[in-house]
């Protein structure tokens, strides 16, 4: 074929024909999508077959809960309109001001505990128990058993946690609502434990997707024994963790838009466990004037 021929042909007949005749190559096979990586799915148990049930059947199809939840959300919406012209959550504006205490989770009643969620190792393979009721003073009593046997799955190699977290705050039409703690600088709890140290985590909202695994830390140590004890935490010594790993890039709590706060055992001591919060809290301390209470990454550092 000449050269004034093949100029005449579509570009694609062009393509064909010197591939064809002169490059003497095999024909491409179709691209292909790749599938979508197990880290940026939902969780699977490893060994366990993926769920391909489509969403929709997932879905409770009832009439009388939908009336119900229109009911609910509107309501939550009247509340939401009407409060806001007397102050925030409801609350006089200058008692919202000069307010230096204030009481966010207390245990009175069966209602209180249905704020929170409790989760254990369990969810992986593993043999942790927890469980969570009302004590007999009227306050959270978490209790179970600590087991640190990791699955014989072949690849979790560490077991061995217990948590229990409160529930994401909702208004109308499940919009999130975040807790506002600008106006204090320290966490104020009063519990009774067996002598186990606890970690306290503290979830914010984030800007981006890759963060919502990042949660502030900090340590709960209880003494034991019968007698209830006073823990105050300045919210300037949590620290920065994602996934467990605690990052180079610490920055103070962000204490506008807290979410949840939660406590997890993992102290990698079999055995029974439990504890028992009377209440969880905000305060202002005047004395506490820390900022942060540790090294900040400097992105350009000074010469």
């Amino acid at each position: 074929m000449s050269m004034p021929q093949i100029t005449r042909l579509p570009l694609l007949r062009q393509f064909r024909s010197i591939h064809h005749q002169y490059l003497l190559l095999p024909p491409t096979a179709p691209l292909t999508v790749p599938k979508r990586a197990l880290i940026q799915s939902g969780y699977r148990r490893p060994g366990q077959p993926s769920e391909n049930k489509p969403p929709w059947q997932k879905i409770n199809f009832d009439f009388k809960k939908g009336l119900d939840g229109i009911k609910k959300h509107f309501t939550l919406l009247k509340n939401e309109f009407f409060n806001r012209w007397v102050g925030p959550e409801g609350k006089p504006i200058l008692e919202h001001m000069l307010e230096q205490n204030r009481v966010v989770w207390e245990f009175r009643g069966p209602e209180s505990l249905e704020d929170w969620t409790v989760s254990s190792d369990k969810e992986i393979g593993g043999q942790s128990k927890v469980y969570l009721k009302l004590g007999r003073n009227n306050t959270c009593f978490l209790y179970g058993t600590l087991n640190s046997t990791p699955p014989r799955d072949g690849e979790t190699r560490y077991s061995g946690y217990c948590t229990m977290r409160s529930k994401q705050p909702l208004v109308a039409f499940n919009r999130k609502k975040h807790h506002d703690w600008t106006s204090f600088n320290t966490l104020h709890l009063r519990v009774r434990g067996d002598g186990r140290p606890w970690m306290i985590n503290i979830s914010t909202e984030t800007y981006f997707s890759h963060q919502k695994d990042d949660i502030y830390n900090y340590f709960l140590y209880t003494r034991g024994g019968p007698y209830w004890q006073d823990v105050k935490i300045p919210f300037s010594k949590f620290f920065l963790t994602h996934r467990g790993r605690i990052q180079d890039d610490q920055h103070p709590l962000w204490l506008d838009k807290v979410n949840t706060i939660g406590f997890t055992l993992g102290d990698k001591t079999d055995g029974p466990f439990q504890l028992e919060i009377d209440f969880i809290g905000v305060c202002k301390d005047y004395a506490h004037t820390e900022e942060f209470a540790y090294e900040a990454y400097k992105r350009n550092p000074e010469v």
